[in-house]
């Protein structure tokens, strides 16, 4: 019997716990929450809400349990340290220790690891913890610029040239917000090109590289409005995408491949748990916007929902450091994802509605985020409701499916038609040709 432990309740675990489920090992899977999502109740031995990010209220509950693997869905519980205090309690963990960790938690540590240890993939780059040549760098970046805030914004924190900052003086303004709010940041050359997703499992030795997903973060159709947790993604039946060339894949898992051996040489211990670059295909090869230090979301529906291979097994080789005895399949589908959001998200979403998902056949193709269950009704509590994903031979034959379904989720809630269609991808491909 394996007692496994799940750290938090969005869309990202439901999807977690719905793959440990289908292992044909004797289990039973326990969730810490901070709320009652209805799909991870339905299927776990116990849910309970507590605060995720309390180190000593997880390894308690975990030694009380007799828990023998943990997997830690969101950042904040890692940059807490919550990996190191159940490690430190004999407890393995799917998600990196503190130290590691700081691949997400500092826009900073990861440009100066990728600058000190020569990885490629690193654009010119300068960190400020003052005003000191913030001018003088940007003047030098021209108009080819990013800001980002050098820590956890829940994907908010980063102000792009042309997008979001329209002048040096707008720029200079957001960082002065920065520092006055006691953060630092970091100015970055803006990167031309089409973003992909590619996640890996990592065991500290080895790793083993999942499907490659594009994840569109704006609001509204046509990559418009403002950025999100993620609206929707979708991965290809060849677990590549339509505008990539296999060099761009084999660029981002070497890149994925020299970060964690860098980080093991760093800090004399490796990196377990997923490794999730964010990475741009430009004319000038693959370049890293960001790391992320534990599965996406919504990414992880995409690939969890093909995976082939057991997830327990999976976990007990990352623990063990097994990988490379490990063999993990991904079915050749494609898959599209698409979030309904509530009204007025991501800036000021409505609260408390009711949300109706009778009209949805194959409740299996659901994913429950930000919802709870009151008085046996399904309501929305404030962020990313409810993902749907559609499986396909193609990315069209997904995007359907997922489109049919979400149209039947009822309650008031928008969501990106475009995203998986036809049109879309074209754009894409449109875009990459353009830069060559």
């Amino acid at each position: 019997m394996v007692k496994i432990l799940v750290i938090g309740s969005g869309a990202r675990e439901h999807a977690i716990i719905k793959s440990l489920n289908e292992s044909k090992k004797e289990k039973e899977i326990y969730c810490l929450a901070s709320n009652n999502n209805p799909g991870i109740s339905d299927i776990c031995n116990e849910l309970k809400i507590v605060d995720i990010n309390n180190s000593e209220i997880i390894k308690d509950y975990s030694i009380k349990q007799s828990i023998n693997i943990a997997i830690i869905g969101p950042e904040n519980p890692l940059a807490c340290g919550v990996a190191d205090s159940l490690w430190e309690a004999g407890i393995g963990v799917i998600g990196p220790k503190k130290n590691l960790a700081q691949i997400e938690t500092s826009k900073s540590f990861t440009r100066n690891l990728l600058r000190e240890y020569k990885i490629p993939g690193c654009p010119k780059f300068k960190t400020f913890i003052n005003m000191e040549g913030v001018e003088d760098f940007l003047s030098l970046l021209g108009e080819d610029y990013v800001v980002k805030y050098d820590g956890l914004a829940g994907g908010k924190g980063v102000k792009v040239a042309g997008d979001h900052l329209h002048s040096h003086e707008e720029a200079l303004s957001y960082c002065k917000e920065l520092i006055e709010s006691g953060g630092h940041f970091v100015i970055e050359r803006k990167l031309i090109g089409e973003e992909f997703s590619l996640m890996s499992f990592s065991d500290g030795e080895n790793l083993v590289h999942m499907p490659a997903v594009q994840d569109h973060k704006r609001a509204y159709e046509n990559d418009t409005g403002p950025n999100t947790g993620g609206m929707g993604t979708y991965s290809d039946s060849d677990h590549s995408l339509p505008f990539l060339e296999k060099s761009h894949i084999e660029s981002a898992q070497k890149i994925n491949e020299k970060t964690a051996k860098a980080l093991k040489h760093k800090f004399g211990e490796g990196y377990k748990g997923i490794l999730y670059g964010g990475f741009i295909a430009t004319n000038t090869g693959v370049q890293l916007i960001e790391y992320n230090a534990r599965f996406g979301d919504p990414e992880a529906m995409n690939v969890l929902s093909i995976l082939d291979s057991d997830l327990i097994e999976i976990c007990e080789a990352i623990i063990s450091e097994d990988l490379n005895n490990t063999k993990i399949v991904f079915k050749n589908l494609a898959t599209v994802c698409k979030y309904a959001v509530p009204e007025g998200y991501p800036d000021d979403p409505i609260k408390g509605h009711q949300i109706d998902v009778s009209e949805v056949k194959n409740k299996n193709i659901l994913f429950y985020a930000s919802v709870e269950n009151k008085n046996d009704n399904l309501v929305q509590i404030g962020s990313r409701a409810i993902a749907v994903v559609g499986h396909g031979e193609t990315i069209w034959e997904a995007e359907q499916i997922a489109e049919k379904n979400i149209l039947k989720v009822k309650g008031p809630l928008f969501h990106r038609k475009d995203i998986g269609t036809t049109d879309l991808i074209q754009k894409k491909l449109n875009h990459m040709s353009s830069l060559k």
